[in-house]
């Protein structure tokens, strides 16, 4: 028992060393609140098998991206970490609220033939439930225009295209219970009301994103 669990901690730990390093031939540069939103028109495989771009998802307030995989612990959970993916539905509500949409974008090429293909998103999202479109970015275009770096990383886009929210969900990966701040909810709610949004920026935890080298 306590080797498994060792394994988990020392694999999730392995992750969150890759949060601000990960490579593609040089450090990703992500973009930054107040920029233009990249990748409008990159074609994605939605689990529908519809194709379809950013500029084609957009709601009257805006766009919520998350870049998200089927088997990252921060995200699917594990033995010692809840995950985020059971409160994507929750986020997608408060997004609906706010009358901004959501999309799930998975961006792991380099997974394909281990969990991470169409066939294997499709299968999770209705196992799961999931609300948001769910989209397979082929080759992590969309995430190399992004700059994303982890599963997940959130990124918040108004009516106008611009970037006002990137980071993480909320505080707490562990254990929704013990959430104290909901920064990507208190983002929405800010949008929908015309107010500044603060903080516009934190830090995303998560597992790298599984880029085939270039």
């Amino acid at each position: 028992m306590k080797f498994s669990k060792y394994l988990v901690v020392g694999f999730v730990a392995l992750a969150v060393l890759s949060l601000s390093f990960t490579k593609i031939g040089g450090e990703i540069e992500t973009i930054k609140v107040g920029a233009a939103m990249p990748g409008a028109d990159v074609k994605l495989v939605s689990t529908n098998e519809d194709r379809v771009t950013l500029a084609d998802l957009y709601g009257e307030n805006g766009l919520l991206v998350v870049f998200s995989c089927n088997s990252c612990p921060f995200v699917v959970g594990g033995k010692d970490i809840e995950g985020w993916e059971g409160r994507y539905n929750e986020v997608f509500d408060a997004a609906e609220k706010n009358k901004v949409k959501m999309v799930l974008v998975n961006s792991n090429a380099a997974r394909r033939d281990r969990g991470e293909s169409i066939k294997d998103m499709k299968k999770r999202a209705q196992e799961k439930g999931i609300k948001a479109m769910y989209v397979l970015d082929k080759g992590s275009a969309l995430a190399d225009d992004f700059g994303a770096r982890t599963t997940p990383h959130v990124f918040l886009f108004n009516s106008a295209k611009k970037l006002v929210y990137a980071g993480a969900i909320d505080d707490n990966c562990n254990d929704s219970k013990q959430v104290k701040e909901k920064w990507l909810e208190n983002a929405l709610n800010k949008l929908n009301a015309g107010e500044k949004i603060d903080p516009n920026q934190t830090r995303q935890k998560g597992c790298s994103i599984k880029r085939v080298a270039k």
